[in-house]
Formats: C-alpha cells, sequence, structure tokens
C-alpha cells in the first residue's frame, strides 16, 4: 500500500495503477493474478482466458482483449460494438490500471474509496443500466488509520 497526501500527486496527469500476485516456481516467478480495476477479470475473463490474462501486463490489453469485452457487453447489456467501446473509454477500462485523476473527487471509476459499490457499478455497467443497485449499504464506520473500515456487517438474515 501507498499513502500519501492527494495535495501531493498534482492532477497532470491522472495517476494509473495496477498490481500483480507472482508465486515463485522453479526458481521463476509466475504471474497468478493481476489487477486494475476491481471485478474486471471476474467479469470479463472465462476459465479459458483467466491464466493468459493474469499473465499477461495492462500495455497489451486493449489489443489482446478489448474484442472479448465487447463481444461479452453485447451479450449482457446488448451493446452495440460503438456502444461498448464508448462505454469502456468512459470507464478507462482498457488498459485495466485503475485511474485517478486528483483533480476529480475520488469516487469509482476514478480511483476507488472504500463505500464505492463496485459490484453495483459493474453489472449496470455491463447490463446497459438495466440491473439495479442491490440496496446494500456502505459502512459508515471508516476509519482514518490501518485497517480503515470497522467492524464487518452482519448480512440481514445472519443468525448469532
Amino acid at each position: 500500500m501507498i499513502e500519501l497526501p492527494t495535495s501531493e500527486l498534482g492532477a497532470k496527469p491522472a495517476i494509473r495503477i495496477w498490481g500483480r500476485c507472482s508465486l515463485r516456481r522453479d526458481g521463476k516467478l509466475l504471474h497468478v493474478d493481476r489487477a486494475g480495476h476491481p471485478s474486471v477479470s471476474s467479469f470479463f475473463n472465462t476459465d479459458e482466458t483467466k491464466e493468459e490474462y493474469n499473465a499477461s501486463e495492462p500495455v497489451n490489453d486493449r489489443k489482446r482483449w478489448l474484442d472479448q469485452f465487447v463481444h461479452l457487453m453485447g451479450h449482457t447489456g446488448n451493446y452495440t460494438r460503438e456502444e461498448a467501446i464508448a462505454a469502456i473509454d468512459a470507464d478507462a477500462l482498457l488498459p485495466d490500471m485503475l485511474t485517478f485523476n486528483p483533480s476529480k473527487p475520488a469516487k469509482y471509476p476514478n480511483g476507488r474509496s472504500f463505500t464505492d459499490d463496485v459490484i453495483d457499478h459493474r453489472l449496470h455497467f455491463l447490463s446497459k443500466g438495466d440491473i439495479p443497485p442491490d440496496g446494500l449499504k456502505p459502512h459508515t464506520d471508516i476509519l482514518k488509520v490501518f485497517p480503515y473500515i470497522g467492524t464487518p456487517h452482519a448480512s440481514s438474515g445472519a443468525k448469532s
């Protein structure tokens, strides 16, 4: 984790970040997962493409994954190719790097705060607005220091 005051970042250019998880196997690093935008890999990859996606780097994302994303969006949200590309560009989804422009409020997809419901955003995005929000409320007990979020919520149907 990196922490620094937003005022230190400036607004030009926007910051783009991504992370990778690797395992050492036979003396070499094996890239087993990566993340930029939350939920992208889960929603856009298939069992057949997940390993390739995780081993790749964002610099190649648009060339390699754009058609797959557009195809999925056509099925889930009845997007035309042009609409899908415009939506991908509006969310800065490819390359899969989370963008943060400090001159704008931090709210997904411009960065991410603990109270952003990224899954609702992704379902709304994929369905072209046809899937309504789930009604879950974010934490209100955000802390200024680690672990940043207070006690986990219990589901409404949970039994003690």
